[in-house]
């Protein structure tokens, strides 16, 4: 899976202008590296905002009513984010969401939903995310993105990476 930002930040690393979307080009370029399947983690993004907006409204309803609830309540969307929280600000993590970000979620989907569809064990996907944040390699390893004892991402490479990879396959991106 890729997100949004890396089919126009890996043009830059081919020399591309920049801002140049590079998105066929880029998914030619992992099918001939060899991934059965490429998505985009614009479809999980959509997926965190519904679920965080359920959240979100569950958290105003409950402290409308009096169950309690703790508001404001802020995304976790982002690892480095969360680590920040989680080191400087303890006391505060009962304020963030909590799903998934979405290439996680999207990690999740593949191994559940689409691993079905296709008749194909979870542990026997590997699911490699393509993000312009190094965060999000540390993120994978959490025990909270795992389910069934099944990591949802297996591996996380940069845009840098990506690019590297294509010019050591020798495939002419361009």
């Amino acid at each position: 899976q890729v997100a949004p930002a890396v089919r126009v930040a890996l043009g830059e690393e081919f020399g591309l202008p920049a801002g140049t979307r590079v998105t066929g080009k880029m998914a030619a370029a992992l099918r001939r590296l060899g991934f059965d399947q490429v998505f985009d983690t614009n479809f999980a993004a959509d997926l965190t905002i519904l679920e965080e907006g359920t959240e979100f409204i569950t958290r105003v309803k409950n402290a409308l009513t009096g169950k309690g609830a703790v508001l404001p309540m802020i995304t976790s969307c982002s690892p480095g984010w969360i680590k920040f929280i989680e080191h400087n600000f303890y006391s505060q993590l009962e304020h963030l969401s909590t799903c998934k970000s979405p290439h996680t979620m999207l990690g999740a989907v593949a191994k559940s939903f689409f691993a079905d569809s296709i008749k194909m064990k979870p542990e026997d996907m590997h699911v490699v995310s393509v993000m312009p944040c190094t965060a999000k390699k540390y993120e994978i390893e959490r025990d909270e993105m795992k389910n069934g004892g099944i990591k949802n991402v297996d591996t996380v490479i940069t845009t840098r990476e990506l690019a590297e990879i294509i010019k050591s396959a020798g495939i002419d991106f361009l």
